[in-house]
């Protein structure tokens, strides 16, 4: 079978994979060292939104996981939680990059909270 149609079959899987792969970079997304100002201010804003909403997911499914039976909290704990966990982490690291990026062309780095 050819890669295509597994993809097709597995976006699960696809999905998993995308998400703990730090170098796959997003539909459009260059390399950040070839990268001007404005694209590397433009994805720098993209990674921060997207980080901070699969922070906020986090937050939400370990308030929920509180609620439920301790065999629903295990297996959300083994299932859902690490790919989430896998793809906040990826887009800090394509964060990351584009911060370094934006600084290396003098850029402000962003404020910290």
């Amino acid at each position: 079978m050819n890669k295509v149609k597994l993809r097709s079959l597995r976006p699960d899987v696809d999905a998993a994979v995308r998400g703990g792969d730090w170098s796959q970079r997003m539909d459009g997304e260059g390399p950040p060292g070839e990268a001007n100002i404005k694209q590397a201010l433009y994805w720098r804003q993209i990674y921060s939104e997207i980080l901070a909403m699969e922070e906020q997911v986090l937050i939400r499914i370990r308030q929920l996981m509180l609620t439920r039976s301790d065999e629903g909290r295990r297996e959300v704990e083994l299932t859902d939680v690490p790919v989430v966990v896998a793809q906040a982490e990826r887009f800090r690291q394509r964060l990351g990059y584009w911060e370094a990026r934006v600084v290396e062309l003098g850029g402000a780095p962003p404020l910290k909270a």
